[in-house]
């Protein structure tokens, strides 16, 4: 089995790229809906954010109100510290049962971990893929396409590791800055270079 830790800053277009590593075979491990299952209605993970923050981040249904617990943890970087101490543990055993769940031989799992840079995790994976994309890109992506403000939007981003951050961490490269087109032809020609370094069982 290959694991392949997936990265890149908010808006960067880590969701397709993923979507486009299935089709081609991937099992696919997305942290992004791990971190929204494990804080559900009726989770002990909802409890302790509830407990830790209050329940004005509850909507009138029960659920977790996302876009206002966003505005506190990313204004305050201890309130995002809080949330993070929380939401991780989960997110991490969540996906250990995944990977077990996948682990045959010749597999190739990609992990989609927003902040893979920033917590130094590099070295659980046998391949880096960093998904890159401008600052620019990326802010016109958030307010655009997921209505942010610019000002929610900017405070994300730089709550992130850098773009050179990541970019010093990572095998492999996918330039999302253009068209959806170019992004899966970059993720065939990466596809084929996963399978290699599989069938080595080493990493490149």
């Amino acid at each position: 089995m290959l694991t392949v830790g997936l990265t890149g800053g908010i808006g960067a277009g880590k969701s397709e790229a993923l979507r486009l590593l299935a089709e081609h075979g991937a099992v696919v491990i997305d942290a992004d809906r791990i971190a929204r299952e494990v804080v559900e209605p009726g989770t002990p993970g909802l409890a302790a954010v509830v407990t830790e923050f209050g329940e004005e981040v509850l909507t009138s249904s029960g659920a977790l109100d996302r876009p206002r617990l966003g505005r506190i943890v990313f204004a305050a970087p201890e309130r995002r510290r809080a949330l993070n101490a929380i939401v991780h543990p989960l997110v991490r055993a969540r996906a250990a049962q995944l990977r077990a769940a996948a682990a045959a031989p010749g597999a190739i799992v990609v992990e989609d971990v927003p902040l893979l840079a920033e917590n130094q995790l590099q070295g659980r994976y046998d391949a880096i893929v960093v998904v890159d994309a401008s600052e620019a890109t990326r802010l016109d992506r958030l307010v655009r396409l997921r209505g942010m403000t610019e000002e929610d939007a900017r405070a994300r981003m730089a709550a992130q590791a850098t773009r050179e951050e990541r970019l010093m961490i990572a095998d492999f490269v996918l330039d999302n800055d253009g068209p959806r087109e170019d992004l899966a032809r970059q993720v065939t020609a990466l596809w084929g270079r996963l399978r290699d370094l599989a069938g080595r069982g080493a990493r490149g």
